[in-house]
């Protein structure tokens, strides 16, 4: 669940006097409401849509110490211009910073439909990410691990089809967190056992 340091915390922890709580709040709350304002919930589950948002936001916060503040917030907004057509870029620019507009900017897909088939539309997003920044990198990780968690879940048929992209664009985007880009491989390898009931192959 997204949450606040305490006043204790604050009072007894020296870096918390320095953390953009502000920058992260109100990205947290703009891309529940961004999501909520077209009523957007997940394919599978029917949930508000930010739960996936605050998911991808955990998974980095519980994995990297002393993650940035811009990075976090990004997380949070990962999806909005790309699911939000009101929501441009330099919105994000406006509201929250050129950081922040730079790393949404990384993991918003560029492929549009008239590009050609699923195929090729992923292989113009896939060539986009592996230019991405190294924390941009690192978000799409987390955003990788929560939706293949839920769709390995929900949805094996598509699973089928989801898994085999993803390790493509592992193979081409290694330049994030060591550690969250091992967590993705992890998960998807127990995805990959659990669908095809044989050995993932090591990127």
């Amino acid at each position: 669940m997204f949450s606040v340091p305490t006043l204790a915390a604050v009072l007894t922890n020296e870096g918390y006097h320095m953390y953009n709580w502000k920058l992260v709040i109100d990205a947290a709350k703009f891309a529940q409401s961004a999501h909520a304002y077209h009523n957007q919930v997940r394919k599978y589950s029917g949930e508000p849509y930010f739960v996936h948002c605050e998911e991808v936001a955990n998974l980095l916060v519980e994995n990297i110490p002393d993650l940035p503040e811009e990075v976090r917030a990004a997380a949070y907004l990962h999806d909005v211009v790309e699911d939000v057509p009101e929501v441009t870029s330099g919105v994000i620019e406006i509201l929250f910073g050129g950081n922040v507009r730079k790393l949404v900017d990384d993991v918003t897909d560029v492929s549009k439909p008239e590009d050609g088939n699923r195929a090729k539309r992923k292989s113009i997003d896939r060539s986009h990410l592996a230019r991405s920044s190294h924390w941009g990198a690192t978000i799409k990780y987390a955003d990788l691990i929560s939706n293949t968690r839920d769709i390995t879940k929900q949805d094996k048929d598509f699973a089928m089809v989801y898994l085999k992209e993803k390790k493509l664009l592992l193979q081409e985007m290694t330049h994030g967190d060591k550690g969250m880009r091992k967590l993705a491989i992890d998960t998807l390898e127990g995805a990959w056992k659990e669908i095809y009931g044989e050995p993932y192959i090591e990127l």
